[in-house]
């Protein structure tokens, strides 16, 4: 990035892969690291937070050295970064430009503490936030946590072993392991002080009650319909998608079947026409399922009828760094619970191409012209799918 570069960035502002710092402190350190946990960004020295441009009198050699050394010790490890620094008059402004790294590192962290950007801020990151990183990174995965609450008895063992031979196991030959060996094997239960406790995908997948457990009581999807366009409407009807994840999806679409139907007569015969196509509703509701953020508690699934539209809210931001841009194009199946995943691929709920999308999409053009729409709430960390009636709606991607 070149002194240009580093003007245009100035005179747009701070944001969240921008920061400015009127003096060199080794705080430094945490924005950098904050910038290589997350999407990168351009940290410059020698600017206010107004965008003011007020440079550095200390030595700009000094400067570097000291940049270089934050970026190859001060974040726990090296820091993919190019730095650069232009004279002002008598002072100097630098700056470092730091990348995206892959995901497989382990994340930065400072002095033992993790930052992550928030907006404009660098900040430590709040415990779903912080598991989000560990996702993001490939190192602790949600789904693979042991639910303490829980027993193996919560496992339903015939539905095990269904799943098992749809795979193509044969499980009713000799020689095969023993029952706590196959679930311990497939991460359906893990053990811990020597006794196998089901994981959250064991549960979420095999398990006879899922939402029995503190743990797991808000991970289901919460349907509701309006008399109006939004929330504050008279409310129609409401239910609890609740079960394993295909047991969540078929429930809340049955509860649909209720609702979601429009008249049409022609002459004496009426005609039931769907809102929209259940296909559509069964892709954002499968999706919404395996893809949510189940370290967030207390937030369900929100699948919501409305007058004119309809919405599918999944807690948690785009999983893996994902961009909006990059889901509407299709061909990018990145899953934060590939386990998960996994079993409603082998229960044919859902595919594993990326096509969701694509799918929802063209299905909604040809039934009235509409297209979803995307909705991502970096802030709020829910991801949105809306369906509308009509095909005056925009297809904006939030």
């Amino acid at each position: 990035m070149d002194w240009i570069e580093i003007i245009q960035r100035i005179e747009k502002g701070e944001d969240a892969k921008t920061e400015f710092k009127e003096v060199f402190r080794d705080t430094a350190s945490r924005v950098i690291c904050a910038f290589a946990n997350g999407d990168g960004g351009v940290l410059v020295f020698g600017v206010s937070d107004s965008g003011k441009i007020v440079g550095i009198k200390e030595d700009s050699k000094k400067v570097q050295e000291k940049l270089t050394n934050i970026l190859q010790t001060g974040c726990g490890q090296p820091v993919t970064a190019d730095c650069g620094c232009h004279q002002f008059g008598q002072k100097w402004v630098h700056w470092v430009e730091v990348s995206c790294h892959l995901r497989g590192y382990e994340p930065f962290k400072v002095d033992n503490q993790y930052y992550i950007r928030r907006g404009r801020s660098t900040v430590a990151p709040s415990p779903s936030e912080l598991q989000e990183l560990f996702n993001v990174f490939g190192l602790v995965l949600t789904q693979e946590q042991i639910i303490p609450t829980a027993t193996i008895d919560d496992i339903d063992l015939e539905l095990f072993f269904s799943f098992l031979r749809l795979q193509g196991i044969q499980i009713d030959e000799e020689h095969q392991p023993d029952v706590e060996r196959d679930l311990e094997n497939t991460a359906v239960c893990q053990k811990r002080d020597q006794k196998l406790r089901p994981t959250l995908f064991g549960l979420m997948v095999f398990g006879r009650y899922p939402q029995k457990h503190r743990h797991t009581i808000s991970h289901y999807i919460q349907c509701a319909a309006y008399a109006g366009s939004d929330q504050a409407a008279d409310v129609l009807s409401v239910s609890e998608g609740k079960g394993r994840l295909d047991e969540q999806v078929t429930r809340s679409i049955d509860w649909f079947r209720i609702l979601g139907r429009k008249e049409l007569y022609q002459g004496l015969y009426r005609t039931d026409i769907p809102l929209v196509p259940e296909e559509t509703l069964r892709e954002a509701l499968v999706n919404a399922v395996i893809h949510r953020d189940y370290a967030i508690r207390g937030a369900p699934i929100l699948f919501e009828i409305f007058d004119d539209h309809i919405d599918v809210t999944s807690p948690g931001a785009l999983p893996n760094h994902l961009k909006v841009e990059q889901v509407r194009s299709g061909g990018f199946p990145r899953s934060r619970n590939e386990m998960m995943a996994n079993a409603m691929v082998v229960k044919r709920l859902m595919e594993r191409r990326g096509r969701g999308w694509l799918l929802m999409r063209n299905v909604m053009r040809s039934f009235n012209g509409t297209e979803p729409e995307l909705i991502h709430n970096k802030e709020g960390r829910t991801v949105r799918v809306r369906f509308h009636f009509d095909s005056d709606a925009d297809d904006g991607s939030g």
